[in-house]
């Protein structure tokens, strides 16, 4: 059950904003083995001076279009597998919406199954 919140600058439309939504969770079912209908994501835009970040740092040559991608779910994934999402997002929102592979940015939160209520107020994962 990952948690996805996108940010990235304010002034894309809609449909690009959906299809960054529809391109990470198409990789998460391809290399993180995520179920139908398990879609719960955030996009945030922001103003310039409230999106900040290395232009060249690692030597990865960023861009305004950046967009940031950090991703909670259970601590349960190999180093394999999330290579190959890292990968996989890069390649499908290069493919559409048009996004730079340099300005995929791509974070992971591991967290316990005991750390999700996803609704009733239960732990259904515990």
């Amino acid at each position: 059950m990952p948690f996805v919140q996108i940010s990235l600058c304010t002034g894309k439309p809609s449909a690009y904003r959906q299809a960054l939504c529809d391109g990470v969770y198409e990789a998460m079912r391809e290399t993180f083995n995520v179920p139908a209908d398990d879609q719960f994501m955030t996009v945030s835009e922001h103003d310039a001076t409230n999106f900040r970040y290395g232009a060249s740092y690692l030597d990865v040559a960023r861009s305004d279009n950046l967009v940031f991608i950090q991703i909670t779910a259970n601590a349960t994934r190999s180093a394999d597998q999330k290579k190959a999402l890292y990968q996989c997002i890069a390649e499908r929102l290069g493919a559409n919406p048009g996004v730079r592979p340099e300005d995929v940015f791509v974070n992971i939160v591991e967290v316990a199954p005991e750390n999700w209520s996803l609704g009733h107020g239960l732990a259904q994962y515990a």
